[in-house]
Parts: structure tokens; sequence; C-alpha cells
């Protein structure tokens, strides 16, 4: 094995198709093409399975793809410990966020951290918890930044930032808002749900955390929403909140601080069973975090331990 040919193997099995490998790769599909054929007569085996939808490893791929995996996670620890060695303000930090919070987040702690390390490039990457997830996996990410339930972690390293209600977020002219009565459990009034058993909601995709996670707590709750729409970004359903078409949940970020101006039109509450997730950072278990990595982490514990979101 030699790294370039780990590189084209590992990141064809990724794209699962040639053109798209080759162009990330920043090869022609032929070059690329000729690579793999020639490591297949080497090995005396076929690497992957060809067809019109795309190239899936073999038995023989699946084998060579777990090493080829291993030995670029190695790669990668070996630079981030030689980074700090030499020159621990220099090297990339590559960050996951979620559209939820991270732009806001990364937005308000990037120039504190850009004063201390000038020279350490960043990239980010938006994406879904569970995309997350499998880049940490790959070795993809050095840190991402989460919104999940305990029962949804894999196997990395979770570190809290914060703990997160899931609220309410109802038409400020709805007739319901006046039942709303003050709660121990939260900072914010509780409302009955079978008031709004007959308002549509818009709602987060089925397959995002917090629609699995809202599910059980309706359920218990013996509440199911009429849904109108499903969204990607809390933003939109606000948005429609303000318009008085329909009501919705979301992350009491929303209801905090420069967002709160934002929706005035919007009242928040919490739910009786009060559903509330982790805001965390997480790392692949065992991976090696710089200096760098570590100052970005306490940046974000100062961002979100200033934050009232329970």
């Amino acid at each position: 094995m030699n790294l370039k040919e780990i590189e084209y193997i590992v990141t064809i099995a990724e794209e699962q198709k040639l053109n798209r490998a080759a162009e990330k790769l920043f090869v022609t599909p032929s070059a690329l093409t000729q690579q793999v054929a020639n490591l297949e007569r080497e090995i005396g085996a076929p690497l992957f399975y060809r067809s019109r939808n795309g190239w899936t490893p073999t038995e023989a791929g699946n084998v060579y793809l777990t090493s080829a995996r291993e030995i670029l996670q190695i790669r990668r620890e070996t630079d981030k410990r030689l980074q700090d060695l030499v020159n621990a303000h220099r090297g990339t930090l590559t960050v996951g966020i979620t559209s939820e919070h991270g732009s806001t987040m990364f937005t308000h702690i990037y120039p504190l951290f850009h004063q201390d390390y000038p020279e350490v490039t960043i990239s980010i990457y938006e994406n879904s918890v569970r995309d997350q997830q499998q880049m940490l996996r790959n070795g993809e990410l050095d840190l991402a930044f989460l919104t999940l339930s305990e029962d949804q972690r894999t196997d990395d390293i979770y570190t809290p930032l914060a703990k997160e209600e899931l609220l309410l977020a109802v038409p400020a002219s709805h007739p319901a808002c006046r039942y709303a009565r003050e709660t121990e459990k939260s900072r914010y009034a509780e409302l009955d749900l079978s008031l709004l058993q007959s308002d549509p909601f818009a709602m987060m995709y089925k397959q995002s955390t917090m629609f699995r996670m809202l599910a059980n707590h309706f359920e218990t709750c013996g509440f199911s929403p009429r849904t109108l729409f499903y969204t990607q970004r809390s933003v939109n359903a606000l948005e429609m909140v303000s318009a008085n078409i329909c009501c919705t949940v979301v992350p009491a970020f929303f209801a905090a601080g420069a967002h709160r101006s934002t929706f005035e039109n919007v009242a928040f509450f919490s739910i009786p069973s009060h559903p509330v997730w982790d805001v965390t950072v997480s790392c692949k278990r065992g991976s090696y975090l710089t200096d760098a990595a570590h100052a970005f982490i306490k940046l974000a514990k100062e961002y979100w331990g200033a934050l009232e979101l329970r």
C-alpha cells in the first residue's frame, strides 16, 4: 500500500461515483480507473463492483478499506502531534456544525480564535448530526458540534457545552397564550398541548435528532401534532409562526438574546414534559486534539455558558 493508492480507494468508496471521486482527487476519471486496475492486478482480486449506479466495494475491497482508513487515521494523528510539537499556532482544524446553532456560534468565537491562532486554517462543514457522526468515524472532522439526547450518542467522546430546552412557539395573538402557567421547572411558562390540538404545526424533518426526540415527548403527553410541513431550519418555521400560520417547536436558543427581537410576534412556552437536549462538542475516541482544537473548545464553552437556554 502507498498513500496515494489508499487515498484513491477510500475516496472512491466514499463518493461511490468515479467522476465525483476523480474531481475530488484532481485527476482524470481514466487515470483513476487505471490506478485502480493496476492495484487490482497487483492484489489479484477486484476491489469494486462497477455498475451504472456507482462503484461499491467487494469483499476484498472492504478488507482493503478497513486497513486503508486506519492508515489514513494514523497519518492524520501523526500530523496533528507534529503540528503541536513544531508550532502549535500553525496547521489546520476541521469543524462540523449544525445549521440550527453552528453559524451563529462560529461568528461569535472565530474572531477571538483567529487572534491567537492566525495561521491555523479552519474548514467548516455544516451538516446534520448523523452526518457529522459519520464524518467523525471516517476521520474527516476534528470536532463536531452537536445537539442531541443521551440515546443518540455514539461511541465518540462528548464534552458538554450546555443543556437546552425545546420550546413551543405560538403566535403571540393565539387565544391559548392566556392559559399558560408559571412553573419551577423552566424559566418559560408552561402551556397545555391539548389547547393546540387543532392547530397546524411546522416540524423539523423526520430524520433530525429533534424530531425523534419530540416524538417520544409528544407520545408521553398524548399529543399528535397536525403537521402542515416539515423543514430543515427552525428559522423557517418561526417565520410561519410569526405570520400567524402555524405553531412549532424550537430550541430555546431562538427565544434568547438577539433572536428574541427578531420574532416579536411569537410567544415561547415550555412543554409539560420539558424536553431538554445536550449541546455538545464531540471528537473521535482515541484521536489527538491539538492545542488549537482545545482553544476552540474553550471559546465554545464560554459562548454557550453565557446563554440562558432553560
